[in-house]
């Protein structure tokens, strides 16, 4: 089976919210958005959500967390890697609590893509800015 480029990114956003062992309404609701509100996935199907996230919990079974991951990079282009990187911040922070399963996964992800650390960081920084709360 060969990815899309919008499937990818989706796919880092549903192990991203299962990295804790538990998709949580607002992890899911957060994705839904994401696909419909970002131009990278202008034209995606937002309805397609259920069965990627079904694909994408398949691999995960068949390849594991480093499998799914390879597949996934090796699909994204290099100049989306930041976009890729921004989506699982996006998923992991959403609940405003990253446990260690989500914080590896993150490492992970961070490691496999080709961009600096700098770039990471202020990733990073700029999803606990939005998120934050009074």
């Amino acid at each position: 089976m060969t990815l899309s480029t919008q499937d990818a990114l989706v796919y880092i956003m549903v192990v991203t919210a299962a990295a804790d062992r538990a998709l949580s309404n607002q992890e899911l609701n957060r994705m839904s958005a994401l696909v419909k509100r970002l131009p990278v996935f202008e034209g995606y199907d937002v309805s397609s959500l259920p069965r990627v996230s079904e694909e994408c919990a398949d691999m995960l079974q068949r390849l594991g967390v480093e499998g799914v991951l390879r597949e996934t990079i090796d699909t994204i282009p290099e100049r989306l890697q930041d976009t890729a990187y921004a989506l699982a911040v996006e998923i992991a922070a959403v609940d405003l609590e990253l446990g260690q399963e989500e914080l590896r996964w993150l490492e992970m992800v961070r490691d496999s893509l080709k961009i600096d650390r700098l770039t990471t960081a202020a990733i990073e920084v700029a999803a606990r800015a939005r998120l934050r709360r009074a």
